[in-house]
């Protein structure tokens, strides 16, 4: 017997259409390329958004065409966001900071068709279009009286005088909910990047899932500020969850750097606030400095990376914020937990508290997960075995784009298949997950396993240090130990021996690392995160002292 309810396909298109019949003049504000402050409505991105579909038609571009942008967080790439998904399209978004011959790469492997941009990437544009030979259109997204003389692009026409002639009326077409919406690649580390094809059923329950009290509790009394970027896993998920809440929405664009992000969270009265532990070191840096407060900045979501304990404390302890711990990947769409206490956790202490709060959190309803050893045997949840991390669920990856890399999934005995994140961590009694580190950066010594992450996090709490690293090096009894590269602050200074007697007292003493290397920089990838790979070819020479 099946049900008697309505049915109805969960698409993009619902989103906006909702926002603006019940939230329609709800604020949505955007710091331009051009540096001025924007502002319009839902109602507003909804019109316009309609009428990027209309110039998507007028394009002939087939159904699943891929459309790609190059876009920092704004109303324009919000507008894409429901234009091209809405449409029929599948929006590709592209990470600026990946390597030119890496995005010429994806667009070929995408079969993008047209590329919209904002100015900031224009030079980039130019070094890479002739590379690109599948697109077609280039947007730049601005007005007609920005357009750049001579900029060398083929037929470029400003992203205004490209829509401005398209009617505000548009039909949205219903087609099967699990359609292809947007693509995100992966960084690409190790070889070519492997793309994540999300649908719209999948970006919904997502949206739906990423709202929810025990989540990034988002409603329409909240005003949003998302630092993490639209060009990586649709900012997080945030403006579909935003759309359907009713949220106001602030875009940062360009202008990342801690002062103009303290400057617009105060101006916008933004109550929330989500990004990686590298912007959030920026901010942190700025409102020390200047003695500053925040006057209505509640809670922020902190992913990406591992987020180090000294940062929660500071945001909790220092200025009264909130942080949300989460985990996830491009392959999630990217959340898999977040961190938030139980009912039963209510009476106890501030430290007992925090050493929760730490953690990265439960799994959200719709991932499931588990971790299990070598021999693929699920391991307790006691929140001291840990083990290689799984995940299932409807907005987790079953295969990447083109089947690049054959089938990703590992399959348990009664045949369900199982997504490896290549995290490895444990999983407490009540269900919350703590990495511990990569499965490929865990370092083995004398048969134990150290987390690299521990050692990162003890580090950067010293007060000298900006950002550490850890990797293990080759050990002629232990087979490895670890190592700790370190950045110090501007104008601060440490020795290797006191930052090795700072561990003391906060880690076991055959956890401690041998030694301490002090490098200019550390390598980071496209979105951020460490590079361990990189870091080791840095350090190729080095010998471990032997005492």
């Amino acid at each position: 017997m099946l049900g008697l309810m309505q049915s109805q396909p969960l698409l993009i298109s619902g989103l906006i259409e909702f926002a603006e019949r019940h939230h329609g003049d709800a604020e949505i504000v955007s710091r331009r390329v051009e540096g001025d402050i924007h502002r319009y409505t839902y109602r507003d991105s909804a019109r316009r958004a309609r009428q990027v579909a209309n110039a998507l038609d007028s394009l002939n571009l087939a159904f699943g065409d891929r459309v790609a942008t190059l876009a920092w967080n704004g109303y324009r790439h919000f507008e894409l966001y429901f234009g091209v998904s809405g449409s029929g399209r599948v929006l590709h978004t592209i990470n600026p900071r990946l390597h030119l011959d890496q995005i010429a790469w994806i667009t070929k492997h995408a079969e993008d068709q047209v590329l919209c941009f904002d100015l900031s990437f224009l030079p980039l544009v130019q070094a890479v279009h002739s590379r690109c030979s599948s697109i077609k259109h280039y947007i730049a997204m601005c007005d007609e009286a920005a357009m750049p003389k001579d900029s060398g692009v083929p037929n470029l026409i400003s992203y205004e005088s490209w829509i401005a002639a398209r009617p505000a009326t548009y039909a949205w077409p219903n087609f099967d909910e699990n359609t292809a919406s947007s693509m995100c690649y992966t960084s690409g580390t190790t070889g070519n990047p492997k793309a994540a094809l999300y649908s719209h059923r999948s970006t919904t329950l997502h949206a739906y899932a990423a709202a929810l009290p025990d989540v990034m509790c988002i409603s329409a009394r909240d005003a949003i500020l998302p630092v993490v970027p639209m060009f990586h896993v649709n900012a997080w998920g945030i403006p579909y969850s935003a759309s359907l809440t009713g949220a106001k929405l602030v875009f940062p664009g360009p202008a990342m750097d801690g002062k103009s992000i303290y400057e617009l969270l105060e101006a916008e009265k933004v109550t929330y606030a989500a990004g990686v532990p590298t912007v959030w070191q920026m901010l942190l840096t700025h409102v020390k400095a200047n003695g500053l407060k925040f006057s209505h900045l509640k809670r922020t979501v902190i992913g990406g990376s591992a987020c180090p304990p000294a940062m929660i404390r500071a945001f909790n302890d220092d200025y009264g914020v909130e942080v949300l711990h989460a985990w996830g990947m491009t392959e999630m769409s990217p959340l898999g937990t977040l961190c938030t206490l139980k009912n039963k956790h209510d009476t106890l202490s501030d430290d007992e508290k925090m050493k929760i709060r730490l953690k990265q959190g439960r799994a959200i309803y719709g991932v499931d997960m588990k971790i299990v050893g070598e021999t693929g045997k699920e391991l307790p949840w006691d929140g001291k075995t840990y083990g290689d991390l799984l995940v299932r669920g409807p907005w987790i990856v079953r295969e990447y784009f083109k089947n690049e890399g054959g089938d990703p999934l590992v399959y348990d005995k009664a045949g369900a298949g199982w997504f490896p994140t290549g995290d490895v961590g444990t999983i407490d009694e009540d269900g919350y997950l703590q990495i511990t580190d990569r499965s490929k950066d865990v370092i083995k010594s004398g048969g134990e396993w150290i987390s690299s992450i521990d050692i990162e996090n003890i580090a950067v709490a010293h007060p000298a240090v900006a950002m550490a690293a850890c990797i293990g090096v080759a050990h002629p009894k232990w087979d490895e130990r670890p190592i700790v590269a370190v950045v110090k602050r501007p104008g601060m200074d440490v020795s290797a021996a006191e930052l090795i007697q700072f561990y003391e007292g906060k880690s076991a003493k055959w956890q401690i690392p041998d030694d301490v290397v002090f490098v200019d920089a550390i390598p980071l990838g496209a979105t951020g995160k460490i590079l361990k790979n990189r870091l080791r070819e840095m350090l190729k020479d080095y010998v471990l002292p032997i005492g």
